[in-house]
């Protein structure tokens, strides 16, 4: 993934909080984590018109750490559409600093989702409603 500037639709924009930090005043990237995933998530709803679960967190790579006062940005793409699943690159930037912000990548992973249906099983992604299925 391009560490220059964002890819993707940004899906989730969110201040980090000094609850949200470990002892040494870091976030924790448990939290981080989480805040990708609802961001990546936000777009497998989107292509799978219906509610989605994660089933695989394939890779995270910390770049940088998350400070108390960052803006954090989540940035997600479509990698691969399954039968089923729906596989999204998701990067997490931060908006650091002042009047000047500056813009940095600190995390990038790769999450997968499955369809459901009402009832709480796996469901079939729709070829009409994504352009592809697999």
């Amino acid at each position: 993934m391009s560490s220059d500037a964002p890819t993707g639709d940004l899906m989730l924009r969110t201040l980090a909080m000094p609850a949200d930090t470990n002892p040494s005043g870091d976030i924790f990237g448990g939290w981080l984590l989480s805040q990708m995933d609802v961001g990546g998530s936000l777009l497998a709803v989107d292509h799978a018109r219906s509610r989605v679960t994660t089933v695989a967190v394939e890779s995270m790579k910390f770049h940088l750490p998350v400070y108390v006062g960052d803006v954090l940005c989540c940035y997600a793409s479509l990698k691969r559409i399954g039968r089923t699943s729906i596989t999204v690159d998701v990067q997490a930037w931060v908006l650091r600093g002042g009047a000047q912000r500056d813009r940095l990548l600190v995390t990038d992973g790769v999450f997968t989702y499955v369809a459901m249906d009402k009832q709480g099983r796996p469901r079939a992604v729709q070829a009409a409603e994504t352009g592809t299925a697999g």
